[in-house]
């Protein structure tokens, strides 16, 4: 499945599927403009639900205390009605220019065809830490991976998934009964993820569905990129497929490489925008959150918002030219009213 070329055509790209893009999707749709996301995560939410998804966050409106994963969940179900469509685990890496909008290309070979597209990728591309261990590379997309791209790949397999953060803990209650046998490697018996999933990994590991290996990873066995063995401090695991969860780091070269294809030049890793439509200088190309850089501007997921809501404004005209726009309050207006689904 993973070589063959998905072909997607929508109204709106965006990429970065973190609070600001999350809410981006809510403004959007009540101009009538459908939307995809693109985010290198295995789940939407960003840095917010990834990096501190217990963490409080005191300066959403409305909301005195929230985590960000709570925060993600409530954006998730307020842009439910609007149906966004999510390519997740996927890192845009070209985005150009059409006849009638943007062409944009994922590494997983996605191509998205939309008439704006709309950076809210936060401070950069997250991407995962790799082990440090020598000659990696050599196993990369064949028997080492990063991210869950394609369940198939992991069937019948014997599997190592390391980390004890909650992609690790997921991944592995998620994949125990595709695996011919999954492994849980981590350097110590105590974990980062939520303690629902820790006791459930527990359970199974009590049943010996699934084991729980406790050591550090010092290299890897195997020939031609196939592993045949992981090598811990004092002995070696049968496997043939590793998936590492070891965190993540940010990298801002794909966003410079998305950049200059879209002909935006970014001003010290950040994109400059105006405060009008949070525009680029490229017609059709917008940033908004973390990501973009004006005078004033202020690093908050509530400013984000804002961009997000003056940014739609100027969408509508791109994706319905022939239309003519009217501000309506969600409060009053019954046609927003029945797409909200509370009508």
């Amino acid at each position: 499945m993973h070589g063959m070329t998905k072909h997607h055509t929508t109204d709106a790209l965006v990429i970065g599927a973190g609070p600001v893009g999350l809410f981006a999707v809510f403004e959007l749709g009540l101009l009538d403009i459908k939307t995809h996301l693109v985010d290198i995560l295995d789940r939407p939410g960003g840095q917010c639900a990834e990096l501190y998804p217990d963490k409080p966050i005191y300066d959403i409106p409305a909301l005195p205390v929230v985590s960000g994963q709570e925060l993600t969940d409530r954006l998730m179900e307020q842009i439910k009605p609007f149906d966004p469509v999510f390519h997740l685990s996927q890192m845009a890496t070209t985005v150009e220019k059409t006849n009638d909008g943007w062409r944009t290309i994922t590494d997983a070979g996605t191509v998205i065809e939309s008439k704006v597209v709309i950076v809210a990728a936060g401070g950069g591309s997250f991407t995962p830490k790799k082990p440090p261990i020598k000659g990696i590379e050599e196993f990369e997309g064949t028997s080492v991976f990063y991210a869950v791209r394609n369940r198939a790949a992991f069937k019948g397999k014997r599997l190592v998934v390391a980390g004890g953060g909650d992609s690790a803990l997921d991944w592995a209650l998620d994949l125990f009964a595709e695996a011919d046998e999954l492994t849980l490697l981590h350097r110590r018996d105590e974990f980062r993820a939520a303690p629902h999933s820790v006791e459930k990994m527990r359970a199974l590991v009590a049943d010996g569905k699934m084991k729980l290996q406790i050591g550090n990873l010092k290299g890897l066995k195997g020939t031609n990129g196939h592993l045949s063995a992981l090598v811990l401090t004092d002995h070696d695991v049968p496997c043939d497929t590793l998936l590492a969860f070891y965190g993540l780091t940010m990298k801002p070269g794909p966003l410079a490489d998305i950049c200059a294809g879209a002909g935006v030049e970014m001003q010290a890793g950040l994109i400059p925008v105006d405060t009008e439509k949070f525009e680029t200088t490229a017609p059709g190309f917008f940033a908004i959150g973390d990501i973009n850089t004006y005078p004033g501007k202020l690093k908050l997921i509530l400013s984000g918002f804002h961009e997000g809501a003056l940014m739609a404004q100027k969408a509508f005209q791109y994706v319905h030219p022939d239309r003519k726009w009217r501000f309506e309050y969600t409060t009053s207006s019954t046609g927003l009213q029945k797409k909200l689904g509370v009508r």
